[in-house]
């Protein structure tokens, strides 16, 4: 009996000193740096587009060695964020200010802010800022095509495209086209720049280049300057090859052939 109780006594012991250093293990330890921030993320809620927003992300070291922000990183150009200082001593604060410039987005917007540090139980953290960003009415160009692929042209011939602007918008665009030697002409007249298309309407657009002496490759960019607040600026993308007659002959008596 008294050996029952000796073996029921040292299992005791032991249970007692296995939750003794159970418990005690965090003390010897040290809980290291802790980074810990008031808030992860800012909804800047219904915002107008162009505006922008600016944040506070405060964050506290509660850890009881010093905390070090290696990096803070963005997803996106648009955002932009300032660390105060990059060592934070055990419960001191530091702060990471956020600028979000809207230009150019619309709808539900949602931007990451990536923080990295020495903090051993979490090294990287997200912050998370989101708004919705409103559109005002403004003119909207869109180009039936963006590229235009002519093929073969003949040398000393006048190099001709077609493309339609059209406006998605809901006011009215203006477009001015430049090249350093086209003309552009709309159902055969000329046109007078800026080019005044209606909310919803299209205008068929014709670009007539000179020859040029120039033999080969082809590549020309016609710039699309308009009011739309969005895309100031598109280019028309104009490619062939220039042939010299010699080299259509060539060619006609290569493949004639396949030809008949």
């Amino acid at each position: 009996m008294s050996r029952l109780l000796s073996e029921k006594s040292r299992i005791s012991l032991v249970l007692i000193l296995a939750c003794l250093l159970l418990s005690a293990g965090p003390i010897f330890a040290g809980k290291g740096p802790k980074l810990k921030f008031r808030e992860e993320s800012k909804d800047f809620g219904k915002v107008k587009q162009g505006e922008v927003l600016t944040h506070v992300f405060v964050f506290k070291n509660e850890g009881d060695e010093t905390l070090v922000i290696k990096r803070v990183k963005t997803s996106c150009g648009c955002t932009a964020a300032l660390l105060s200082k990059k060592e934070i001593a055990p419960g001191a604060e530091g702060e990471i200010k956020l600028t979000y410039n809207t230009k150019g987005f619309q709808g539900k917007n949602t931007k990451y802010i990536d923080v990295e540090s020495n903090d051993p139980a979490q090294p990287r953290m997200r912050l998370t800022v989101s708004a919705e960003i409103e559109v005002p009415p403004r003119p909207r160009i869109f180009l039936d095509r963006y590229a235009i692929d002519l093929g073969l042209v003949l040398e000393n011939e006048e190099i001709q495209a077609r493309t339609k602007i059209k406006n998605r918008g809901e006011l009215e665009l203006r477009v001015t086209c430049t090249h350093k030697r086209a003309s552009f002409f709309s159902n055969g007249k000329k046109i007078a720049f800026p080019l005044k298309i209606a909310a919803g309407k299209e205008t068929e657009v014709e670009i007539r280049i000179p020859p040029s002496k120039r033999k080969g490759v082809m590549r020309e960019y016609v710039v699309m300057k308009s009011n739309d607040p969005m895309k100031p600026n598109v280019s028309l993308y104009v490619s062939g090859y220039i042939a010299t007659k010699q080299q259509l002959k060539e060619l006609f008596a290569k493949y004639k052939n396949i030809l008949d």
